[in-house]
C-alpha cells in the first residue's frame, strides 16, 4: 500500500488567498496585506532569475487548480492561442498597470484633499459596488482607506477574471495572462538574455532557469512536459513568446 506523501506548507497557500478575499468583506483595511503578492514575486525573480513565486507559492493559482480539478469546476479546455500571444499578454499588462496608476491617482487626490473618500470597490474596472459595510473608520489618514478600497478592487477583479477563465478553459488559465506572471517572466528573460533569445541553446528542461525542481505532473498536469525546450509552466523560452503556456493552465 502506497504511503501518502506529506504535503509541504507551500502547498497550502491557497488558504491565504481565500482568507484575504474573505477579510475584505469584513474590514477593507486588510486589503493592504495584498501588497505582499505584488512585491514578493518581483523580489524573488530579481534575486534568483526564476518564477519561484508562480511555481511554488502562488495561492491564487493553487486555489484555481483545486476548484477546477478537485471540484471539477473547469471545462478543462485548451486556452485559445490569442490568450497566449505576446500582444495579448503584454497588452493586458499595460492595461492593468494603467488602471493601477489610475487607482494610485485617486488615492493621491484624497491625500491632497482634492477628493473625498469613496467607500466603494470597482469590479472589472467598470462596476462600482458599495462597500461601506467593510469600512469601520481608521486612525490613519483617509487616503489609506481609499488605497485599500482601490487595491481590493484590483485583487477582486483579478480573482473574478481567473474564475471565469477557470470555468471556460483549464483550471489555471489565469496564469497564462496574469500581469504578475508576465512581469516576472520579463525579469527572468532580462536576467537570462542568451537563453531567451535562443531557446535551442537549452539542452534539457533541467537547464532552464532553475525549473529543475518543478514536479510537472503535479504542478501543471502535463505529463508530456519533459524534454521540451521551453518551460511548461511559463513558456519563458518558447519561440513564439509563450507557446507552452497552455500546459501551465
Amino acid at each position: 500500500m502506497a504511503v501518502a506523501k506529506k504535503k509541504k506548507w507551500s502547498e497550502y497557500m491557497w488558504i491565504v488567498s481565500a482568507t484575504y478575499l474573505t477579510l475584505g468583506f469584513f474590514n477593507i483595511m486588510f486589503a493592504w496585506i495584498g501588497l505582499l503578492c505584488f512585491f514578493i514575486p518581483l523580489i524573488l525573480s530579481v534575486a534568483n532569475g526564476r518564477k519561484t513565486y508562480c511555481n511554488r507559492f502562488c495561492g491564487r493559482g493553487q486555489m484555481f487548480a483545486m476548484l477546477g480539478k478537485k471540484f471539477k469546476l473547469s471545462r478543462n479546455k485548451d486556452v485559445p492561442k490569442w490568450m497566449k500571444a505576446r500582444w495579448f499578454r503584454y497588452g493586458f499588462l499595460a492595461f492593468f498597470l494603467t488602471m493601477f496608476m489610475l487607482m494610485i491617482w485617486n488615492t493621491v487626490q484624497v491625500f491632497r484633499g482634492a477628493a473625498t473618500l469613496r467607500e466603494a470597490v470597482t469590479l472589472l474596472w467598470a462596476f462600482r459596488l458599495p462597500w461601506e459595510f467593510a469600512y469601520h473608520g481608521t486612525s490613519f489618514s483617509p487616503w489609506t482607506a481609499q488605497f485599500a478600497f482601490g487595491f481590493y478592487g484590483v485583487m477582486l477583479t483579478s480573482s473574478v477574471l481567473g474564475m471565469i477563465t477557470m470555468f471556460a478553459y483549464k483550471p489555471r488559465s489565469w496564469c497564462v495572462y496574469c500581469p504578475m506572471g508576465t512581469m516576472t517572466q520579463l525579469i527572468c528573460m532580462a536576467k537570462h538574455p542568451a537563453e531567451a533569445k535562443n531557446p535551442d541553446s537549452v539542452k534539457t528542461l533541467e537547464d532552464i532557469v532553475g525549473h529543475k525542481e518543478v514536479r510537472f505532473a503535479k504542478t501543471c498536469g502535463n505529463n508530456e512536459a519533459k524534454g521540451k525546450k521551453s518551460c511548461p509552466l511559463c513558456g519563458i523560452f518558447g519561440k513564439d513568446g509563450g507557446s507552452e503556456n497552455e500546459s501551465h493552465a
